[in-house]
């Protein structure tokens, strides 16, 4: 006996260039796991922003009001260290940085300057990650995993390479006991 799939009428149907930008965002390690239903959400909070060569998206400590992928060109991610700046990464087409603005009330953690002309992001505005998240916890579950996953491989890098430097400097500093979930000195 044959049978025909049915078809959900209101199931949503999406343009080629809708697909062809989920298959864009599917790059970024923070989306890879949604589904086409679920970037559609992302879809009119991406604001396009062309930057010229040197010109800075954000400093260190500004207050994180947006989250960033490259759409073309390269971005280049700074430490300042009294009137020099050490580059931590170029990141290229799909990369993300700004995470911190994917949550409430934080500041950036480096710089973050254009390094070449026509370089194109996409910005979504923090308040709107935050109705999306508010809207659906699943999302949110999903960036938050992935977003903890990264942090965990970006941690182990760090030791690995403080180990090959060892006593270059200080790594307790980093640490302190809020850093674990303490919130109170030991008895």
């Amino acid at each position: 006996m044959f049978f025909k799939k049915k078809i959900n009428p209101f199931t949503r149907t999406y343009s080629r260039h809708e697909k062809l930008l989920f298959r864009f965002l599917r790059h970024n390690m923070l989306m890879a796991d949604l589904t086409d239903d679920e970037l559609a959400l992302f879809v009119p909070h991406l604001y396009e922003r062309r930057y010229a060569k040197n010109e800075v998206v954000f400093f260190r400590n500004d207050p994180a009001q947006a989250f960033y992928i490259v759409k073309s060109g390269y971005v280049q991610l700074t430490l300042d260290l009294e009137d020099k700046f050490e580059q931590l990464v170029v990141l290229s087409s799909h990369d993300f940085f700004g995470e911190s603005g994917l949550f409430n009330n934080m500041t950036r953690v480096y710089n973050a300057f254009a390094n070449v002309d026509n370089t194109e992001l996409y910005v979504i505005p923090r308040i709107n990650l935050m109705e999306i998240f508010e809207a659906n916890d699943k999302i949110k579950a999903k960036i938050m995993s992935a977003m903890a996953y990264m942090l965990i491989e970006q941690k182990r890098k760090l030791f690995n390479a403080y180990r090959e430097t060892f006593t270059f400097f200080d790594l307790g500093t980093a640490y302190n006991r809020e850093d674990f979930g303490v919130d109170r000195p030991p008895a």
